[in-house]
């Protein structure tokens, strides 16, 4: 999964416009962003990929591109 896949699964669902440069965010900074988001947000990704992905590292990650890095396996 690319950036651009990852904000584009963003946008498609959860409904938030995030651009690429935006990842490194803190997530309380994320216009609209709360916790129900990180759970959907985690659905949506093992979904996409196809395999489980950590929750307990998702929920230490401090913005989207570390979430992504997760997901990339950069975690």
């Amino acid at each position: 999964m690319t950036r651009d896949e990852f904000t584009a699964l963003i946008h498609d669902e959860i409904g938030l416009a995030v651009a690429t440069d935006e990842l490194d965010r803190e997530l309380d900074q994320v216009t609209g962003w709360d916790s129900v988001h990180l759970l959907t947000l985690l659905t949506a990704l093992e979904q996409a990929t196809g395999r489980s992905i950590s929750l307990p590292d998702v929920l230490s990650a401090p913005s989207l591109g570390r979430i992504y890095a997760v997901v990339a396996g950069g975690a």
